[in-house]
């Protein structure tokens, strides 16, 4: 398909046939939860009635590492801006406050000779700070300082640098990235949103995609940004991947650059409109910065007991936001057979287990299955063990169920558990310098008490370490966290601990950490 596509571009022809696009969107789990499913449906748009904008793609920056992201993306976005237009979508370029180094291009000329639409939207040359639509949710990051990632001395070398070559350090852009191709005969150039708007209603398009910097930023706000055109009625989608965000990671929520980008993202997909990425244009995958090493962690939770759909998620972002990329997938909380999104732990490196007694329509149990055959890491707390079976009785057809899932993924042998007003002494059990134990004794002391029932999960399978020993009042002891060696040769780590007062621990904090780093090698 690729080497056919690239021969359109090449040749100047366009295709009139449906450009299939996977339109991801994240659905709130129930109204005020906070929580959200990312659905996937397909969409099939007509390229003659879609336009692609590309925001403030400049040549220039105050901020260098934005600058490097830029050259970085750039050709990848050219890949993309080339296939898209030979599929006859609408390419318009919008290098904010750069019009003057474009005077008299041909591109520029047809914007300006595009007779004005009959109607504008409210604010369509506005800048647009908020929709209505977001004030459901809380922003995710904390912008307010600019959203610049150099060191002080990266941005004192760069504004030198910028001031030898003549430009002002503040708004160094000129023009476009000259690695974008703009197309004389066909393209447009404009940074008003009326013009653009009179581009699209001449045009007939229907459909908007936006791509470019930054999403934080430019691409939500600009009169031409995703706010306007979603909420002037256009068909709105980003391309997540060919995108990058002005975040600190020195500010709240003090997580990496790509997981901040990654907030923005859930934030728009959530409030704004629906996402997609490159590699369903391109083929492939989709774009990864270089300097994006982050393995990804997927988490599953769907238990209605002890609460970590609450506090799970502020655990990940405090815990995990810095090295890893972080997925929630939420349970159904009317159809306990399905999991909206499950496939999401395809893509995962390392399956975080947090479901209770939920046998799970067949196709979606043969996604976690197929997660455990190869190989990767598991991490099951709490309810882990009884996750896909229910006490007793079968599930209904369609539906599967897995009670061999704590013997052969986690080495337990759950039967059942200690009263419930009986608190959990936890100790040691034998290597105080296991890697999944960093910091627990500095951080417990010698004590460590778990308001959580004690779970009986005697005897242990074969190949297990117990780290963690549990006991209550008369003398009854159970391991409570140790790790497994799978029969395939995948590592698991599980511990009974996880009940909603051992989250307010930070010695629980840093073990289930620490159980990501080992899973993955990294401690």
């Amino acid at each position: 398909m690729l080497p056919f596509l690239f021969a359109f571009v090449l040749l100047g022809f366009q295709s009139s046939s449906p450009l299939p696009l996977q339109l991801t969107r994240q659905v709130e789990t129930a109204d005020g939860s906070g929580r959200f499913h990312r659905i996937s449906n397909k969409e099939d748009w007509d390229p003659s009635k879609t336009a692609l904008i590309l925001c403030d793609v400049w040549d220039s920056h105050h901020c260098k590492r934005a600058v490097l992201r830029v050259n970085e993306l750039i050709p990848r976005m050219e890949a993309t801006v080339n296939a898209l237009r030979a599929r006859g979508v609408t390419v318009i370029h919008a290098p904010s406050d750069c019009m003057k180094s474009y005077e008299g291009h041909p591109a520029r000329k047809r914007a300006l000779q595009v007779p004005k639409a009959k109607d504008f939207p409210d604010g369509i040359r506005d800048w647009c700070y908020r929709i209505p639509s977001e004030e459901k949710g809380k922003y995710p990051i904390d912008q307010s300082n600019g959203g610049e990632d150099d060191t002080p001395e990266e941005h004192a070398a760069w504004v030198q640098e910028l001031v030898r070559m003549g430009r002002n350090p503040k708004t160094p852009w000129l023009k476009q990235h000259e690695g974008l191709t703009i197309r004389n005969d066909l393209d447009f150039i404009s940074d008003k949103g009326d013009e653009i708007w009179s581009i699209l209603e001449s045009k007939g398009i229907e459909n908007v995609i936006l791509a470019g910097v930054h999403t934080n930023m430019c691409v939500l706000g600009r009169p031409f940004g995703l706010r306007r055109m979603s909420q002037a009625g256009k068909r709105t989608a980003l391309i997540s991947d060919l995108t990058d965000t002005m975040y600190d990671p020195n500010c709240e929520p003090f997580v990496s650059h790509f997981t901040g980008t990654d907030l923005i993202v859930d934030h728009i997909e959530r409030y704004v409109c629906p996402t997609f990425t490159s590699d369903q244009i391109l083929g492939g995958k989709p774009f990864r910065f270089e300097g994006d090493k982050r393995p990804t962690v997927a988490m599953l939770i769907a238990e209605d007991e002890y609460f970590t759909e609450k506090t799970l998620p502020p655990w990940s972002i405090q815990q995990l936001g810095k090295e890893y990329r972080l997925r929630w997938i939420f349970g159904s909380e009317t159809e306990s057979a399905i999991v909206p999104g499950i496939e999401a732990i395809q893509d995962a490196d390392v399956l975080l287990i947090s479901v209770r007694r939920r046998p799970l329509q067949s196709e979606s149990l043969a996604i976690v299955k197929a997660f455990e055959k190869t190989g990767k890491p598991m991490i099951g707390i709490r309810t882990a063990s009884h996750a896909f079976s229910l006490r007793k009785g079968e599930p209904p057809a369609g539906v599967a169920s897995w009670p061999e899932l704590d013997a052969e993924v986690w080495g337990g042998s759950y039967t059942n558990h200690y009263a419930n007003d009986l608190e959990t002494t936890v100790a040691v059990a034998n290597d105080p310098n296991h890697p999944i134990l960093k910091d627990w004794i500095k951080t417990t002391g010698t004590r460590y008490v778990s308001k959580g029932s004690l779970y009986k999960v005697s005897p242990l399978k074969a190949n297990t370490m117990p780290l963690l020993i549990g006991s209550i009042q008369g003398g009854m002891a159970e391991p409570v966290a140790w790790t497994f060696k799978r029969s395939n040769g995948g590592k698991s780590f599980y511990t009974s601990l996880g009940h909603l007062s051992d989250f307010e621990q930070p010695a629980f904090a840093q073990l289930l950490k620490n159980a990501i780093d080992w899973s993955l090698s990294k401690n």
